[in-house]
């Protein structure tokens, strides 16, 4: 019989879908192989593995091939490059995936010829349309889908565009859908939304409307999740204005240090080993070793990839750059240009990743300088292939076992992902711009750096830096009074909260952090947290294709509950819905994500997994020696938070709260604090709704202001409310991390402030400089005042008498 090979990129599916077809089947059936999935288990594609298939498959007759989508179709072609010359007939069929299976499946059983099989599938659609009623069905193997393609449109509003990040997570939220997908410009052609370096090179930038274009199965849930991340500007959050105006300057290279991270440092200079050096362009390899040097390369892509998503379990801030350069290094478009620079050219393996990312990479650079500062990343992905095809160990960022300046050409995730921020005082690269990952690696760990600084990998070794993050000064060999105009390195880079936070006269505020892995509770640790005010538990969600067991999430939050030993620690549960899509979670689209289906409300749609999470909890909380508690994200009523307390006191957690996020919850706050035990206020969303202004567009920035008189009276009104009933109050937006505003926040009432670890130390400072009474008096002003502005002044006024 005819041999079949199943190409999918879920194995469930594969199978399934065998085990229908062989239902159809009276007698001996033919041999069937799976080709579906990756080696690590994760949903995609791989070329080795179909071509192995194809010769397990085949029983002299020939072996004809279903494919479900996308890169599917692509690891199919690949694998005929691999197949020896073993003489065995193929057929890549492009069938509808099920119809097409049971039409193989059912003609090989029947003793059909391949090419009769081959056609047989093709023509699957037939007969479903006959049974809908079609008056007209295709005869010929061009298979035509009977219903239209869904197609949307969407506003790109995030400055930076689809660069490596966005294009990963729209490759991730298709990862689990078999529909075919489409995205083009005004000014570019459509390309595959499964690429991510192609993608990258539409060049797009805010304000850009892109058309979105799917078919088959799961294509409006496809649409869906696309229009949702790019409504959401893909989760980023927009940089200060001085950021983007530098980033906006169009043409050429520029040609003056840029300061993109403050902080004003002294230090030894350290330059980064040189990269993995050009392959030989001459070397040519045999017709007969070709497809060997295919295969290898395939395989060499998928153990990169996954080298940098087991990093990204680690890397803390880091992790989901890492995730989208895993991403673009298994990109199917440029493992089947460099497949085809080999078969057609005879090139080396290194040498044809050389040559197809570099063809990538010059593309990328045209559409702006933007995109240009992410082709970094792709050289990455460069460096480590080759490194691994030649054997040559990857360089990273050096040890000397001292502090240093760190100098390079531009920084990469993965760079970044082993950078001991204790001992990298600064870091300088020749290239990069303030939206690079350099600048916002260095940002997240609170490290001084300045990128396009031309000249900079000439200075030698060991000269003596003074850098400056926020004016783009590089200073070699400084003078003895510029050098005391620089921070001592152990505070700028070791500052920790002295004590635990308080007023000059002794009332108790605790100083908490914000963190989001076991990595950041590190950071947190090393600030001097008192604790965790906010443990965002989003990462242990991300990127899954399904929700992870209770299992999983036990381990990860015992990672952090193990470091806070008699400490408090807050954890807010999954913040997910149509503004944050997940893979695993359903949610159709929505006119204003903003006020849809989000927080709480998803929870309440899929109570399955806010069980599986609060059991973790409990679990993990039970193991541990940490004071855990938990919270609910995006509460709007008294009924949902009386859903959200009698869910966590099922699951036996004892203290539990809420964030009040929304207006709605403060006016009900005295409501709600009697149904649970603790409030907590995310400045950042509350403004946002009360505003009615959209928290990323940057023209509504003033109307985010923390400073705004009408926040703060909101604010105000929960404090008043958490005293009456003796219960604390918390804030965790970015407001907690302003020194002048933490102490507006504790004449309020607020009892516990929670940030980014290294506003700790300054917040600390700021209160302890003042009294409970010039706390009062400065939340009396600022909440009388009629601006932002005049509300910052009155207060500098009173803090500083």
């Amino acid at each position: 019989m005819v041999g079949i090979v199943v190409v999918s990129h879920s194995p469930d599916l594969a199978r399934a879908a065998v085990s229908l077809a062989l239902q159809m089947v009276r007698g001996p059936a033919p041999r069937i192989e799976i080709a579906a999935g990756t080696s690590d288990d994760r949903l995609g594609t791989d070329a080795g593995a179909v071509a192995e298939a194809v010769v397990a498959a085949d029983a002299g007759e020939g072996v004809v091939v279903i494919m479900d989508l996308g890169s599917a179709v692509l690891s199919a072609e690949l694998a005929l490059e691999l197949l020896p010359k073993l003489g065995i007939e193929v057929r890549l069929v492009p069938a509808a995936f099920v119809e097409g299976l049971f039409a193989a499946v059912v003609s090989a059983a029947a003793g059909a010829e391949l090419d009769v099989v081959a056609r047989d599938a093709e023509q699957a659609l037939q007969a479903k349309g006959v049974q809908l009623g079609k008056t007209e069905v295709p005869t010929s193997a061009d298979v035509i889908i009977a219903r239209p393609a869904v197609v949307a449109k969407a506003t790109i509003i995030n400055s930076d565009g689809m660069h490596a990040r966005p294009a990963a997570l729209i490759v991730e939220a298709l990862a689990s859908l078999e529909a075919e997908v489409t995205i083009a410009t005004d000014h570019s052609a459509a390309v595959s939304a499964r690429s991510p370096t192609a993608l990258m090179s539409l060049g797009t930038r805010a304000g850009d409307v892109v058309q979105i274009e799917a078919d088959g199965p799961g294509a409006e849930t496809a649409v869906d999740r696309i229009v949702a991340l790019v409504r959401d500007g893909f989760g980023e959050m927009r940089l200060p204005e001085h950021f983007d105006e530098l980033g906006a300057q169009e043409g050429g290279r520029r040609q003056q240090p840029r300061g993109v991270s403050p902080g004003r440092v002294i230090g030894p200079a350290l330059r980064m080993p040189d990269a993995i050096t050009e392959p030989d362009p001459t070397i040519r390899i045999t017709d007969a070793e070709r497809p060997d040097a295919i295969k290898v390369l395939a395989r060499v892509a998928a153990d990169v990839a996954g080298q940098l998503r087991r990093r990204s379990t680690t890397a803390g801030t880091v992790s989901r750059l890492l995730e989208a350069t895993a991403a673009m290094a298994t990109d199917p478009d440029l493992i089947a240009d460099a497949g085809t620079r080999i078969r057609d050219y005879g090139l080396t393996p290194e040498r044809a990743i050389w040559e197809a990312i570099g063809s990538v990479a010059e593309t990328i650079r045209g559409v702006g300088p933007r995109q240009t500062e992410r082709v970094s990343d792709l050289y990455d992905i460069r460096n480590r292939m080759i490194s691994a095809l030649t054997g040559r160990a990857i360089a990273g960022v050096p040890d000397p076992g001292h502090p240093f300046v760190l100098i390079a050409v531009d920084l990469a995730p993965a760079d970044a992902a082993g950078l001991d921020a204790t001992r990298c005082l600064a870091i300088v690269t020749e290239e990069g711009g303030p939206t690079s990952h350099t600048a916002i690696i260095a940002r997240s760990l609170g490290i001084p750096a300045v990128v396009a600084a031309r000249g900079a990998l000439e200075i030698p070794n060991g000269t003596v830096l003074l850098v400056d993050g926020g004016t783009g000064e590089v200073i070699k060999e400084p003078t003895s009074d510029q050098q005391a105009t620089a921070a001592a390195p152990r505070r700028a880079h070791r500052e920790k909260l002295s004590s635990p936070g308080s007023t000059a006269d002794g009332h108790r505020v605790a100083l908490l952090a914000n963190i989001a892995s076991d990595q950041d509770a590190s950071a947190a640790l090393e600030c001097g947290a008192e604790g965790v005010g906010l443990y965002r538990t989003e990462l242990c969600f991300l990127g899954s294709t399904q929700a992870p067991s209770v299992p999983e999430q036990v381990k990860a939050y015992r990672a952090v509950f193990s470091r806070f030993g008699g400490r408090r620690v807050v954890v807010r549960t999954l913040d997910a819905g149509s503004d944050k899509p997940l893979p695993f979670l359903q949610y159709g689209d929505e006119a204003n994500p903003a006020l849809g289906i989000r927080g709480f409300r998803m929870a309440r749609a899929n109570p399955e997994v806010l069980h599986d999470q609060l059991k973790a909890i409990k679990e993990a909380a039970a193991s541990e020696w940490a004071e855990v508690w938990v919270m609910a994200p995006m509460i709007a009523t008294v009924a949902e938070a009386v859903s959200f307390a009698d869910a966590a006191r099922t699951a036996g957690l004892p203290t539990i709260g809420i964030m009040i996020e929304t207006p709605a919850a403060a006016v009900q706050a005295a409501q709600i604090l009697a149904e649970v035990d603790f409030v907590s206020i995310g400045t950042n969303d509350l403004a946002q709704y009360t505003f009615a202004a959209d928290r990323q567009s940057a023209s509504l920035a003033p109307l985010n202001d923390p400073w705004q008189p009408a926040l703060l009276r909101l604010i105000e009104m929960v404090t008043k409310a958490a005293a009456g009933s003796g219960r604390p109050v918390g804030v965790c937006g970015e407001s907690a991390a302003d020194p002048l505003l933490a102490t507006v926040l504790t004449g309020l009432g607020v009892s516990s402030l929670s940030m980014a670890p290294t506003a700790l130390p300054a917040v600390g400072r700021s209160l302890g400089a003042v009294s409970l009474e010039v706390c009062r008096r400065a939340a009396r002003a600022a909440c009388d005042a009629s601006s932002p502005a005049y509300a910052r002044d009155a207060v500098r006024a009173l803090v500083d008498r």
